[in-house]
């Protein structure tokens, strides 16, 4: 069984908004650290945000001001809210899963921004 799976992914034009949502096998609520990375082609993982047990968040400089990280309890749900997209936000992005001894990651979902 997968632990997280991402959807909502796709092709969007420069200025575009998308919603990434990563749904969790299980109960989300007292998992430390959950956030969201993305991978650019001949590029390493980067961090993009994060939120934490305690509803804290964290972005990446280059997000700041046009990508919201939420999470829903009854949902097992954590989501990205990206607007104002540009080119350079294309990659593969990546739910990951923070527990104290082990970190897990979804498969992936692309996103294409472009004309």
């Amino acid at each position: 069984q997968r632990q997280l799976v991402e959807s909502g992914g796709g092709l969007v034009q420069p200025g575009g908004s998308l919603r990434l949502s990563c749904a969790a096998s299980g109960s989300i609520i007292s998992i430390p650290v959950m956030g969201w990375y993305r991978q650019a082609p001949g590029k390493q993982r980067e961090l993009v945000a994060t939120i934490t047990s305690a509803d804290r968040t964290n972005y990446a400089d280059s997000v700041k001001g046009r990508f919201t990280i939420s999470r829903d309890i009854a949902k097992n749900t954590v989501y990205l809210q990206m607007n104002s997209l540009k080119p350079e936000d294309t990659a593969v992005y990546y739910c990951n899963k923070q527990t104290a001894s082990r970190s897990y990651w979804g498969q992936g979902t692309q996103v294409t921004v472009s004309s």
